[in-house]
């Protein structure tokens, strides 16, 4: 039989945790294949919540209390994560509410998607049957939805819709594989941190739908301000495209100066001009894409390896300047010259980025 423990961070949710822990309690006596644990790491709470899960525990032999100092959510899941790994060596851990938001009936959902093959299932809100509570208001929705589809686009991930809900079922590999990379991440944006890095490392992931409930007892923990700064900067930090995006415009401007140089400066050929600068700027969209943008797939360092790959970039590139060329003539000719510049900045980002990024990871930077 496999074992599964569901870790429930608390800080002062003494009046949900009962319930919470009822609810797990009778979904697990359902369950005959799994021998499922729960795992309270308290916070050192301060409305009793470790005292009722002690009294609790007397009565529930799988259930786990462990107390830690408030370093926020990240850290807590650490420490749960540690302690289920160390003393009862499962094979799957859950994160999951503890202010029932997350509603133990879907732990079987859950189960199923992780026997079917998944590394890590998500609970999404977004996918169809999936919900958020409908009394939310309009500043609650603009966060909720505002920052899943940043995350989304920041790394273009579209496939993926949920990000920062926290029920989660992940098995125990991956997690161990993780912690390194993510153990320095105290706040929300944790739960962006371990899915990022599940994604990286090619672990099947599969979503379920859950209908989010909004907490009835206590106050919520988050902070909405710095949940933005964090996962702003943390997207800014980790996403290859964005990376991507940025060696374009380095490399635009090496173009632009390394042409201007030879036609302006040493008058040149423009013909002459324009191939260096491109080739130029071509070379150093390559290295700092390899080093930087996609380092965590780097290419070998063998002339085997960077040769081929780098034709094949220097192909792709090629194809983003017939794609502007053609893209901004087709469109001089419909709508007159005068705005030329316009129609090239949106071939650019329309066509050309997008364009662009997909190749580079299809047939360059290849998931090994």
């Amino acid at each position: 039989m496999r074992r599964a423990v569901i870790i429930l961070p608390t800080y002062n949710e003494s009046g949900a945790i009962e319930q919470v822990i009822h609810g797990i309690e009778i979904i697990s006596r359902a369950i005959k294949t799994w021998e499922i644990h729960i795992v309270v790491v308290d916070s050192n709470s301060q409305d009793g919540t470790a005292e009722k899960v002690l009294k609790l525990k007397k009565r529930i032999h799988r259930l786990h209390l462990l107390s830690t100092e408030k370093e926020g959510l990240g850290k807590a899941y650490i420490h749960g994560f540690n302690f289920a790994i160390e003393k009862l060596n499962p094979y799957l851990i859950f994160e999951m509410d503890a202010d029932l938001s997350h509603d133990p009936k879907e732990i079987p959902n859950f189960l199923k998607k992780i026997e079917e093959g998944a590394d890590f299932v998500i609970g999404s809100r977004y996918i169809k049957g999936g919900s958020i509570p409908k009394d939310w208001g309009l500043h609650r929705k603009i966060f909720s939805i505002g920052a899943n589809s940043f995350i989304r686009l920041g790394f273009m991930k579209l496939r993926n819709t949920e990000w920062t809900n926290g029920y989660r079922a992940i098995k125990v590999w991956l997690i161990k594989n993780a912690i390194p990379s993510i153990k320095n991440y105290s706040g929300y944006v944790f739960q962006v941190a371990i899915l990022d890095y599940a994604l990286k490392n090619k672990a099947h992931i599969q979503e379920i739908p859950i209908n989010f409930q909004d907490r009835i007892h206590g106050k919520s923990k988050i902070n909405s301000f710095q949940y933005i700064i964090q996962t702003f900067t943390y997207v800014l930090l980790h996403s290859s495209f964005i990376k991507f995006v940025i060696v374009g415009l380095i490399g635009f401007v090496i173009d632009f100066g390394i042409s201007y140089l030879f036609i302006e400066k040493y008058r040149s050929a423009v013909w002459l001009g324009t191939i260096i600068s491109t080739e130029s700027a071509i070379i150093s969209n390559f290295l700092l894409n390899n080093f930087w943008s996609f380092s965590y797939k780097k290419l070998d360092h063998k002339l085997s390896s960077y040769i081929p790959n780098f034709l094949k970039f220097n192909l792709i590139s090629s194809g983003s300047i017939l794609i502007q060329t053609l893209g901004v003539q087709l469109a001089v000719n419909s709508f007159g010259r005068n705005l030329w510049y316009v129609y090239k900045v949106i071939i650019i980002f329309l066509v050309v980025i997008p364009y662009s990024y997909i190749l580079y990871n299809k047939f360059v930077w290849k998931e090994k």
